[in-house]
């Protein structure tokens, strides 16, 4: 008799809910939770201002949750970029709440919500400041304090600005014994060369594709931290110049990596030892010393070994500062938050959000809330969960729900032993330092965050309130999950199409520019740079759709299937690429591979809706 195994696997939604993050613990960015909330409270306590304290902790602690690895000068943006549209829905919402009715104020926040969904969709700096300003416009709609609209907003900003000042005076751990201007920006260019390493490590062999993707992750990484706000448009200091030179050095050693993966034959190992001299040479900001060179037998090795001479030159100049990257103008902007994807985005944070803020003033009205008057958590919770670039609903709400009921508890037990206000505050401040670990997975998250609120709500002078605030996250989670499952106007998954689109374009332009022969390297290397970097972002929000319940996730089926052809396009137009420099010409295969993915391309686009692409009638 024979044995049948049976493979049980949890539904795509559930296993998102349970899968967590990994990594060290960012023992910098704990430092900074630990001194950014706690220490505000505390100060705004002993001067009598404690309202003001709150809000001045609420601001840093939405600040720590954007508070992520990566360079001093891009946390700039990725921290104040959020904060200041905070600021402007806390100041909004507490003139809204102040001087207009109930049904005018669902109104009018629900066309907040419409807006900044829409904008959300622009990238995750546009997300974090959509989030915020729906957060903060309902905290100001509801959160009853004795300070006008622009002391709240004034001190919502100064908490925010508080934790961009540790981020930019506290350095990393090691970044002393190199250079502390470039601390998160080193690393992340010697990042790249490490992931070079790893794929040519993995050439020939079934981790090929794994270790490109994350070659691109890594490249997009050092792109943004090197592509911070700066008060020059330009690189100023020599050091700057160099290490944007070590970075512009890394893509025609991606290029030609990449070349190699793709014709599938495994190479010695001493070709990985030259990117991770280099690596090491970055991240000691020294010189290369002699680098070993790979045999000159293919045409991809060959331009492998150009790099490295290329790299070896360009370590030792105080030169580069492209950065390959294409500036969005503000109509780029405007066609991205208000086309399909935006729109899709936009209709279903406004519905989520009107609907939880129409159901809290009800409630509110009706005295359902007794003497909390905090009616705000209901809608504030409401945008966490249905924000589609944070996750899936379902996986949010299952999350919320689990980590406010967790939070909600301890917070209770802690309440009823700890000193007040002592206590509270340095809960406050555990709470803060947690929030970084935390963040690796949404109901831990929640609960913490879930602590640190109820604390200030309590050292602001109201009574323990976990009973109510579990209610109101059970609530906001039912509202999110069934209004997330309305028919929406258009077709729903734009936002996925509208990436793919996107992809599908980047990859349009840059086969072009290969077969045209052009010699502007900066050009193709930019193009290259913009067709992976829309394929990442169109493959994360493929996965946060597959993990959705069936009802949504069957709106974008097969999209994945389209981007792992484009993706192999993209691939093969850089092998073409490099085979042009060094022939002139393409072999049978290159043009056969174009011509199969093409036409595989040409199948499954119309199930999604994308525009075709053409083989450019030279080849």
């Amino acid at each position: 008799m024979s044995r049948r195994t049976v493979a049980f696997s949890l539904p795509p939604w559930l296993a998102h809910t349970l899968r967590a993050q990994r990594g060290p613990v960012p023992w910098s960015a704990v430092t900074r939770g630990a001194l950014s909330a706690g220490p505000l409270l505390l100060a705004a306590v002993l001067v009598g201002r404690t309202s003001l304290g709150v809000l001045a902790a609420l601001g840093a602690m939405l600040a720590g949750i954007n508070d992520r690895p990566g360079s001093r000068r891009a946390s700039v943006k990725r921290l104040g970029g959020p904060a200041l549209a905070g600021g402007v829905g806390l100041l909004v919402g507490t003139y809204a709440g102040q001087h207009v009715g109930a049904a005018v104020l669902t109104l009018l926040l629900t066309g907040i919500g419409l807006v900044a969904g829409s904008f959300s969709a622009v990238g995750p700096v546009a997300s974090g400041a959509g989030t915020q300003l729906l957060v903060a416009s309902a905290i100001g709609a509801g959160m009853p304090l004795p300070e006008p609209g622009w002391q709240r907003a004034l001190a919502f900003l100064a908490g925010a600005a508080w934790l961009v000042g540790l981020r930019l005076a506290l350095p990393t751990p090691g970044a002393i014994a190199g250079d502390y201007r470039f601390d998160g920006e080193r690393d992340a260019v010697a990042a790249v060369y490490d992931a070079i390493a790893a794929l040519l490590d993995a050439t020939g062999g079934s981790e090929a594709t794994a270790r490109r993707a994350a070659l691109t992750a890594a490249l997009d990484h050092a792109q943004d931290a090197l592509a911070g706000p700066r008060l020059r448009r330009y690189a100023s200091s020599a050091a700057e110049r160099r290490l944007h030179g070590q970075y512009a050095a890394a893509l025609p050693l991606a290029e030609a990596a990449t070349a190699l993966a793709w014709g599938g034959e495994a190479v010695s190992a001493r070709v990985g030892e030259g990117p991770r001299r280099l690596a090491a040479a970055v991240r000691d900001n020294a010189h290369t010393g002699p680098l070993p060179a790979p045999n000159r037998s293919a045409p991809a090795l060959r331009a492998l070994d150009d790099a490295l001479l290329h790299a070896a030159d360009a370590f030792d100049q105080a030169e580069g500062s492209d950065l390959h990257t294409r500036r969005r103008t503000a109509t780029d902007l405007f066609r991205k938050a208000f086309g399909a994807g935006g729109r899709e985005y936009g209709f279903r944070v406004a519905l989520c959000f009107g609907a939880s803020v129409a159901v809290a003033q009800a409630l509110h009205q009706a005295r359902w809330y007794g003497q909390h008057e905090h009616w705000y958590w209901l809608p504030a919770t409401a945008v966490f969960l249905v924000k589609p670039d944070l996750g899936p609903l379902a996986s949010r709400a299952l999350s919320r729900a689990a980590g406010t009921v967790l939070g909600a508890l301890l917070f209770a037990g802690f309440a009823a032993v700890l000193p007040r206000p002592e206590g509270l505050i340095a809960l406050v401040a555990l709470s803060g330092a947690l929030i970084p670990v935390a963040t690796r997975h949404f109901a831990a998250q929640t609960a913490v965050v879930t602590v640190l609120v109820l604390s200030l709500v309590m050292v602001g002078g109201e009574p323990q309130a976990s009973a109510g605030r579990i209610g109101e996250t059970l609530l906001a989670c039912a509202i999110v999950l069934i209004v997330g499952h309305l028919p929406m106007p258009g077709k729903r998954g734009g936002g996925v199409r509208a990436r793919l689109a996107a992809a599908g374009d980047a990859a349009h332009a840059y086969l072009v520019h290969v077969l045209s022969e052009s010699g502007d390297r900066a050009e193709r290397w930019t193009l290259r740079r913009e067709a992976y970097r829309t394929l990442a972002e169109a493959r994360g929000a493929i996965a946060v759709s597959a993990a959705e319940l069936p009802a949504l996730a069957r709106h974008t089926e097969g999209t994945d299937e389209v981007a792992a052809v484009l993706e192999r396009l993209v691939d093969t137009t850089t092998a073409c690429a490099v085979h042009l420099d060094d022939t002139g010409r393409l072999t049978p295969r290159h043009i056969q591979q174009l011509t199969e993915l093409l036409e595989e391309f040409e199948r499954g686009r119309g199930r999604v809706g994308l525009r075709a692409i053409e083989l450019p009638v030279a080849v």
